[in-house]
């Protein structure tokens, strides 16, 4: 028998109340297969997608078979999400470096598209990340109503109202508020660290760098070496014994 999920209160955050918005260059994008006007506007969602989930792909990071059928219409964008949620790539970058409840976290983040409430709510996730493993949870988090009301079938999440109106500067993105690796993976990496350089490095171009058997390789050596020479003597001629200097044959 499953444990059901614990209750817990939702918050007023910001992205529960409705507000007038002036559309600008801040608000985030919405990626939709409901209005896909051309072959690029998929290329942009799935990139988007990647960019949601993962922060960045790399090529070996990407799912060409998910891809494949998210292009030809057998699947919807959220069995898409789902299936980047399951992949090796997201449980070897979330789920084995992070603890159940830092992985709820960032989960809840990138597929809800907001804040946890509370440590509540990340105790009630988790509870289901350790009766249910990733799937049941994944598949839990995607069923939910919220999700369903906020993003349904067609619409990508997204980072709900992180623009605020009422101030200066809006919400930090979740990539740069709750990076891949923890607090403590980062330290046994060795990151991040601070380098104080006390030169300046300057960068020369390659068609600007010298070759081999270049004379100016050999530039700093030539200026490196200070020969010694004897000053030239002031001599009068006045002082000079002709009659000595002359070489003359002895009888």
């Amino acid at each position: 028998m499953a444990i059901p999920l614990l209750e817990y209160k939702p918050v007023s955050q910001n992205q529960r109340v409705a507000a007038y918005e002036v559309g600008g260059d801040e608000q985030p994008r919405v990626y939709t297969t409901a209005n896909l006007l051309s072959p690029t506007d998929m290329d942009d969602l799935i990139e988007a997608a990647y960019r949601q989930m993962f922060f960045h792909a790399f090529t070996a990071d990407r799912e060409p078979f998910l891809e494949s059928q998210l292009r030809n219409g057998q699947i919807s964008v959220r069995d898409f999400v789902r299936g980047l949620l399951l992949s090796d790539t997201y449980r070897r970058s979330f789920y084995d470096l992070n603890s159940n409840y830092r992985f709820v976290e960032q989960t809840v983040q990138r597929v809800l598209g907001r804040d946890v409430y509370s440590e509540r709510e990340k105790i009630a996730w988790s509870i289901v990340v350790a009766t249910k493993g990733i799937v049941g949870f994944v598949d839990d988090l995607l069923g939910s109503e919220e999700y369903l009301q906020a993003f349904g079938y067609e619409t990508l999440p997204y980072q709900r109202r992180r623009v605020l109106p009422g101030r200066t500067q809006g919400e930090l993105p979740f990539n740069i508020k709750s990076p891949r690796y923890d607090a403590y993976h980062r330290a046994k990496l060795g990151f991040p660290q601070i380098v104080w350089q006390t030169s300046v490095r300057r960068f020369t171009p390659q068609e600007k760098q010298a070759k081999a058997g270049s004379p100016a390789q050999f530039l700093d050596m030539a200026r490196s070496i200070s020969p010694r020479v004897n000053q030239p003597q002031n001599i009068s001629a006045s002082n000079i014994d002709y009659t000595n200097k002359v070489p003359y044959r002895k009888v």
